[in-house]
């Protein structure tokens, strides 16, 4: 029999490992992420899109935008001069008229007075205090109508015509050297107060 002679184990290897030759693959980060120019459509046709949505949003505008629902006019103006008071009262007779598709209610009468100094504002006297203003000053009280006051129904094609009475911090000179009487009726669920100058 053969006897084995006892194997030696081998010894490891002491060199070290040859790093594998540099061959460095190309990566370009800016490729993965990507730029404007490569992603984006080109500016000219950006442009013309929004050009396009600007004309659609403007013609929208144009034809929904929002309008009076009535019209109307200053049909008398009859001031005084409050004695010793700086102050005018002015009676305006209005006629309105309601050119929408449903009742119309006041909601609120104002009137803004431009003159040389200034514009001066006032909301329209109560319909109570009418006649203590034609017992003070009668002269008002001589074209004056019925009162026109804010709850005033005004039915679809229907109309009204009535007075309504302002004072306002001027002179009787300053009052009728005016550049402009405005008279604005705001009516309930209206975005637009129907305006009358004279």
């Amino acid at each position: 029999m053969t006897e084995d002679a006892p194997v030696t184990p081998r010894a490891p290897d002491t060199a070290q490992p040859q790093p594998s030759p540099s061959s460095s693959i190309p990566f370009d980060i800016s490729q993965e992420f990507g730029t404007a120019q490569r992603n984006l459509p080109p500016a000219k046709i950006v442009g013309i899109a929004l050009a396009c949505v600007l004309v659609i949003v403007a013609i929208y505008a144009l034809t929904h935008r929002a309008k009076p629902q009535g019209g109307g006019s200053i049909d008398n103006i009859v001031s005084i001069e409050v004695p010793n008071q700086n102050q005018v009262m002015t009676a305006i007779n209005i006629s309105l008229r309601n050119t929408g598709e449903k009742p119309m209610w006041i909601h609120d009468i104002k009137a803004t007075l431009k003159t040389d100094s200034g514009e001066f504002g006032d909301e329209s006297a109560a319909a109570v205090d009418f006649n203590r203003y034609f017992q003070a000053f009668p002269s008002l009280k001589e074209h004056a109508l019925s009162p026109i006051t804010p709850e005033t129904k005004i039915p679809v094609g229907g109309g009204t015509q009535g007075t309504v009475i302002f004072s306002f911090p001027v002179n009787q000179d300053a009052f009728d050297k005016r550049k402009s009487l405005t008279v604005a009726i705001q009516p309930y669920d209206q975005p637009l107060p129907i305006v009358l100058t004279r």
